[in-house]
């Protein structure tokens, strides 16, 4: 029982037994240490599994563009060209529509709206990627092929540049309908983040900047994307990363081609999730498995230089507005 002062203070709570404290310590020391042993443990796994590849080729693997199972001679250009254009292409276009999408659910819409798009855009990200894939693959790239790249290589058809940017087979399949089917699928994790950051800043810095007679655009420039910086880049890095490691969608449409013949973004190409799904359940042991390996070793190094180089610009921007005041 808790026992009252004698000059009438309210009596002092009962602390927990102190094994209790060390073993709670212990737990959480032991799960980020855990953490850290796995994530250990995947990069020396696939150090180890590529090791034939690295000796063999070494820093060379990512600019050789040249893939042939049969010569037995492998590099990684290809594939890790797709991957960055096709993730690239993907944010171009997500990022805007995001943040129009959460711009409208928390400013503009109407309140019996809100909730029911809301719920629809969110419902977006349960779809199952290769759903996603077969609709780019059967109605999506026959639409493309026909209303947009046909009639682009006519019209460019005497332009220098911009007639090898739409050049290729009329299939709507490359890297454009890649990165596009991409963008419809990060989407929804995007705008949820960046509805659910803009919902957070106070409603009394918004109503005195609309007082002072600022814009709705005004309000969001200058006092909703100051205040919520950090999930608005944390959004689009989370987005970013679900684009760089989808694999069914875009092995649908990205034409799976391991020759970079040209730039055009209606090329077919080949991305690093898809050559590791497409070939490594029949690459024979030796340099094959290993240069997949290789890729797998190198996409993950292109999401640790990605999630790095965000936390440098948080950084950056943290340093900057301390500066400012």
């Amino acid at each position: 029982m808790e026992r009252s002062d004698p000059m009438g203070n309210p009596p002092e709570p009962r602390r927990s037994s102190p094994w209790i404290d060390k073993m709670f310590s212990g737990l959480a020391h032991g799960a980020a240490l855990l953490t850290l042993a796995l994530l250990v443990g995947i990069i020396g796994s696939l150090v180890v599994g590529a090791w034939p590849a690295i000796s063999e080729y070494g820093l060379s693997f990512l600019w050789r563009s040249e893939w042939d199972p049969v010569e037995n001679s492998y590099g990684g250009l290809v594939m890790i060209y797709g991957t960055l254009m096709t993730s690239f292409i993907a944010l171009l276009i997500a990022v805007p529509v995001s943040f129009g999408i959460a711009l409208f659910l928390t400013e503009l819409s109407p309140n019996w709206l809100r909730r029911p798009l809301g719920v629809a855009v969110e419902l977006l990200a349960a779809v199952p990627s290769i759903v996603y894939g077969m609709w780019g693959l059967l109605v999506f790239s026959p639409v493309l092929s026909e209303y947009v790249q046909q009639p682009l290589q006519k019209v460019l058809v005497d332009v220098p540049v911009l007639r090898d940017l739409v050049s290729g087979a009329p299939v709507g399949i490359g890297i454009l309908s890649a990165g596009i089917i991409l963008a419809i699928m990060i989407i929804p994790f995007i705008a949820s983040v960046m509805r659910d950051v803009f919902e957070v800043t106070p409603a009394m810095l918004k109503e005195s900047a609309y007082a002072l007679g600022s814009t709705t655009w005004e309000v969001v420039y200058k006092v909703v994307l100051p205040y919520t910086k950090t999930g608005v880049i944390g959004g689009i890095m989370l987005g970013l990363g679900r684009a760089i490691g989808e694999t069914m969608a875009v092995t649908f449409v990205i034409g799976n081609f391991n020759q970079l013949d040209s730039l055009s973004l209606f090329e077919a190409a080949n991305s690093i999730t898809s050559a590791l799904a497409n070939e490594f359940a029949e690459a024979a042991p030796g340099l094959h498995q290993a240069s997949l390996i290789y890729l797998g070793l190198v996409l993950f190094f292109i999401t640790f230089v990605v999630l790095s180089l965000s936390k440098l610009l948080l950084a950056r921007l943290q340093k900057n507005e301390g500066s400012r005041s």
